[in-house]
C-alpha cells in the first residue's frame, strides 16, 4: 500500500486545464438549476448530470435518475471496476436551502466570477461536492481507469430538510439499497479544509456526528387580566427553567478520535492552550479547569461534549392578558456515545419542574448514528494524499457538530468518511447564508486531492 500511495502521489498536482474547465462548468450549470425546497427540483439537476455522464460513455444501466417524485429525485452513477473488493460510495446532495434575490448582492441562481471566487446558493454547501464527483466520473472513463472496485457516486435529495421519507439517502436504503450498498462511504459534505487569513490549518476528516434532536417546553396556566397579576406566571416558570439548564454542561466524552483532534490542537496552538490539553488528556475525570479553557471556544465545547439551546420562545396572547401557555423550543445536538433518551433525562433533571412538559419533536429513533471505526487504509490515504498536496498540513479526525447524510449510512452499517479537501476560511463561512462563495482554488483543490483519494483507495498495489 505504501509503493501505491507513493505512484499516485508524485503525479502533477494539477492534471489539466481540460479539468478545471471541466468541474467550473458542471459547478456552473448546477447553479442554475435551482433546487431549493419550495419550487425547486433535484430531479432536474440529476437528469442533467445523468446526461452528461452518458455523453462521457457510461452505459445507461449505470447511471439512473430514480426517487420518490421528480422534484425529489436522485442520481445514482456507478463506474465498474473489477471487483476484488466491495464498491466505495462517495454522496454528494443536490438542494440547497432557500435564498432571496433581495438579499444577496447578486442572483443567488445565478453562476456568477468574480475575483477569484464563484457565487451562488450551494456553491460552498455543497454543490461543489456534486460537481466534483460527476468531473471526476468523467476524468475517469476518459483515462479508461478501472478500479479493484466499484465506485458508486449518489447525488441526493432532501439533505437540508423535508420530510425525511424523501431523503435521497434514507429512500435509497429504504428502497434500493442494493444501488448503493458500500463497504464505506466518502462523504465530502463532512470535512473541510480549514484554513485561517489564508493559512491552510487542518484537513478535516470527519468519522462521527452529533445527534440533531429538539424539545418542546411548555408550561400552561389558567391566565386572567394583566391588572391583577398573580405569582405565578407561565413565562416567569419557564424562564426560570431555562436559566437553569443554561447553566449545566453535559460531561466530556473523549475516544480516540476527540484525543487525536486535541493532540493536534496542543501542537498547532499556544503554550497555554498545549497545557489544558495535555492536562485534559492525561486526568481521568478531565481536569475541569483546562476543559473550561478549552470551553470558551464554541467549536471545541461542541467537540467535547452533548450541548444544548434553548432557540426559540413563543409566550402569551394578549398584552392585557396573563400567559396562558409559554413554550421554547431547545436544540440538542447529541455525541454518538450518549443517548436521546439519557438527553431527556437530564432535562427533566437540570429543569425540576413538574409544570415544564418535555415534548421530543423529532423520531428519537432517527436521531443518533454510531461513531464510524476510524479504518487504517482511510486515515493513511487522507494523511498520504493531504500531505501531498498541503505539506505540514495534518488529516485530523473529527466529531461534526452538525448533521449530514452520514448519520443515515451509519446507522445502516455503511462506515462513512466526510473528508473534502476543498478549503473553508474559518473566519468567512458563507454556507446558508448571503453570498455564499467558493475560491476557485477551493474548487479545483478539492477536486484533485478526492480524485487522488479515491484512487489510493480503489487501486490494488501490483
Amino acid at each position: 500500500m505504501r509503493f501505491l500511495l507513493f505512484a499516485l502521489l508524485v503525479t502533477p498536482l494539477w492534471a489539466s486545464d481540460t479539468d478545471d474547465r471541466l468541474v467550473r462548468d458542471v459547478l456552473r450549470e448546477l447553479i442554475e438549476i435551482n433546487t431549493t425546497h419550495s419550487v425547486g427540483s433535484t430531479g432536474k439537476a440529476a437528469e442533467a448530470m445523468a446526461q452528461r455522464l452518458l455523453a462521457a460513455g457510461f452505459a445507461p444501466a449505470d447511471v439512473q435518475v430514480i426517487g420518490p417524485r421528480p422534484e425529489r429525485a436522485n442520481l445514482v452513477a456507478r463506474l465498474r471496476g473489477t471487483g476484488a473488493r466491495r464498491p466505495i460510495l462517495l454522496i454528494s446532495h443536490l438542494d440547497v436551502v432557500e435564498a432571496r434575490r433581495e438579499d444577496w448582492s447578486t442572483d443567488p441562481f445565478q453562476f456568477v466570477e468574480k475575483d477569484g471566487y464563484f457565487y451562488g446558493r450551494g456553491t460552498m454547501d455543497i454543490k461543489c461536492g456534486d460537481a466534483i464527483l460527476v468531473a471526476n466520473l468523467i476524468r475517469w472513463k476518459r483515462e479508461n481507469y478501472r478500479p479493484d472496485r466499484d465506485l458508486i457516486v449518489a447525488l441526493t435529495a432532501n439533505e437540508e430538510g423535508g420530510d425525511v421519507e424523501e431523503n435521497g439517502i434514507h429512500w435509497l436504503l429504504k428502497n434500493h439499497r442494493d444501488l448503493i450498498d458500500a463497504e464505506f462511504c466518502i462523504n465530502p459534505d463532512g470535512g473541510n479544509l480549514e484554513t485561517k487569513k489564508g493559512k491552510k490549518l487542518l484537513n478535516e476528516l470527519q468519522y462521527a456526528e452529533k445527534g440533531f434532536l429538539s424539545f418542546t417546553l411548555e408550561v400552561k396556566n389558567k391566565g386572567g387580566h394583566s391588572s391583577v397579576p398573580e405569582k405565578e406566571n407561565a413565562i416567569y416558570r419557564l424562564s426560570r427553567g431555562l436559566v437553569r439548564l443554561s447553566e449545566v454542561d453535559f460531561p466530556v466524552v473523549l475516544d480516540a478520535g476527540t484525543r487525536a483532534f486535541f493532540e493536534t490542537v496542543a501542537v498547532r496552538e499556544g503554550a497555554d492552550v498545549a497545557q489544558a490539553v495535555n492536562r485534559m488528556l492525561s486526568t481521568n475525570p478531565p481536569d475541569a479547569a483546562s476543559v473550561a479553557l478549552l470551553a470558551k471556544s464554541p467549536d471545541w465545547n461542541a467537540v467535547l461534549k452533548t450541548t444544548c439551546v434553548a432557540t426559540m420562545l413563543q409566550a402569551g396572547h394578549a398584552e392585557n392578558a396573563l400567559p396562558q401557555a409559554a413554550k421554547a423550543t431547545v436544540n440538542c445536538r447529541i455525541l454518538p456515545s450518549e443517548t436521546p433518551a439519557y438527553v431527556e433525562e437530564t432535562i427533566q433533571r437540570v429543569l425540576d419542574d413538574p409544570q415544564i412538559s418535555i415534548t421530543p419533536i423529532e423520531n428519537m429513533e432517527l436521531v443518533q448514528s454510531p461513531a464510524s471505526a476510524l479504518r487504517p487504509d482511510v486515515v493513511q490515504a487522507a494523511k498520504a494524499v493531504t500531505s501531498a498536496m498541503w505539506p505540514g498540513v495534518p488529516a485530523v479526525p473529527i466529531v461534526s457538530p452538525g448533521a449530514s447524510d452520514g448519520t443515515h449510512l451509519r446507522r445502516a452499517g455503511i462506515p462513512t468518511y466526510g473528508i473534502s479537501g476543498i478549503a473553508d476560511d474559518y473566519d468567512d463561512i458563507r454556507a446558508h447564508g448571503k453570498d455564499e462563495r467558493i475560491a476557485a482554488t477551493a474548487l479545483y483543490e478539492g477536486r484533485e486531492f478526492l480524485y487522488r483519494l479515491t484512487q489510493a483507495l480503489s487501486t490494488t498495489a501490483q
